[in-house]
């Protein structure tokens, strides 16, 4: 019925003007029922190419070694019978549209064929050359949506998914009323279409009215990084309550890591900071994690307390500093991924220094503005490098009172 040919599997086969022609795979015993869908073809409007198996088995030879745009099946096979060849069909590849050829008293078998996956049926002696062709195109379409549904729902899914994971590594803030403290938070993924990446952050106030601050980094920017950067930050929450301070919740949240690591070369970095109730001293707790700034109304200065490891390295002590927060002025805690883009010159990076004459040319802005305006300067610079190519997670906290 048609020499064998290897159609172009990118061409599509939609409704209107037909770029190559159909390709499709008969499956019938009967040769006399075989010619007469052969004439059909020749009398419909439509360029067909028709290839022929008179078995299931040597269908399945045809559909392993060409793929047809579509199958004319017949449900009565020597060696498939009923929804079991429709069955086998799927099963050597389920994206293949199917039209179902039943006789003039096993209509209900199309109808059962249906529900059971094939996209149209025909009964024999009652088929015309255009109905013939209708059923083949809209068969192919009918498949097509059916395909593109289906990956629809698989991106509803996996948005959701993404959604979910959002929230826990964004967290929501726990904090009392009149917390005292003003927190400006912000965050900015490196990969395109990302919601989420390595970089976390915390803040939160126990019953004594303390404000824990956290920011936090897990090497690397895929999916299983910022699964990580969630369970370190609700390890981070969950220890902060439970009163572990200082060395000791360092040393669990190394532990966390550890058991929730996807690899045994990751980790992670992090910045704790705890701002008493009763006076403008704060403690700070520093694993591996770049420093902050401090932001006056007119200044801009670097600060760096002792630090020990990032977590991973096998460490079990970190530097306690006990600091002072001018009245006035903002911690403004970063992730690397600010200053690690390019300057603009060359192949520079920006690095601390940049940043910091980036910040003290912005100094006169206020909290949320300030903060907004140096990420954005770190853009621009980055900018004939095609940006910022590392998470970015900025925290910046003032006392109000």
């Amino acid at each position: 019925m048609g020499a064998p040919h290897d159609p172009d599997p990118t061409a599509g086969a939609g409704m209107g003007a037909q770029t190559r022609p159909l390709s499709v795979l008969l499956v019938e015993d009967d040769r006399g029922d075989a010619l007469l869908v052969e004439e059909l073809v020749v009398d419909a409007d439509i360029d067909i190419r028709l290839f022929w198996a008179p078995s299931m088995a040597e269908a399945e030879v045809e559909l392993t070694t060409r793929r047809p745009d579509c199958v004319l099946l017949d449900l009565n096979l020597p060696d498939a019978n009923g929804i079991a060849a429709l069955d086998r069909v799927t099963k050597c590849d389920p994206a293949i549209p199917i039209v179902v050829l039943t006789g003039l008293n096993d209509e209900h078998f199309g109808v059962s064929a249906l529900a059971s996956g094939a996209q149209d049926y025909l009964v024999k002696g009652r088929v015309e050359a255009e109905m013939l062709r209708r059923a083949l195109l809209y068969a192919i379409e009918r498949k097509r949506a059916e395909i593109t549904s289906a990956d629809l729902r698989s991106s509803q899914l996996r948005a959701q998914e993404n959604s979910r994971l959002e929230r826990g590594l964004l967290p929501s803030p726990l904090l009392l009323d009149d917390p005292g403290v003003d927190i400006v938070a912000k965050y900015r993924p490196s990969r395109k279409n990302a919601l989420l990446g390595g970089d976390f952050y915390d803040f939160v106030q126990t019953p004594d009215r303390t404000v824990h601050v956290m920011v936090g980094d897990v090497a690397g920017h895929g999916p299983d990084e910022a699964a990580l950067g969630v369970a370190l930050r609700i390890g981070w929450r969950a220890l902060t309550f439970a009163g572990l301070r200082g060395n000791e919740r360092m040393r669990q949240l190394e532990r966390i890591l550890r058991a929730e690591s996807p690899g045994s070369r990751i980790f992670a970095t992090v910045l704790s900071l705890a701002f008493s109730p009763d006076d403008r001293s704060f403690t700070a707790v520093r694993a591996g994690h770049p420093g902050m700034l401090v932001h006056g109304p007119d200044s801009v200065e670097w600060l760096e307390p002792p630090a020990g490891p990032a977590l991973g390295l096998g460490s079990s002590n970190w530097p306690l500093s006990e600091l002072e927060l001018p009245a006035g002025h903002g911690l403004l805690m970063l992730t690397d991924g600010l200053f690690e883009g390019h300057s603009g010159i060359g192949n520079e990076r920006l690095g601390e220094d940049g940043l910091l004459e980036l910040a003290r040319s912005r100094a006169a802005l206020p909290g949320s503005a300030f903060v907004d305006a140096l990420i954005e300067g770190a853009e621009e610079k980055a900018a004939l490098h095609g940006g910022l190519s590392d998470d970015i997670a900025v925290v910046r906290v003032e006392r109000t009172a």
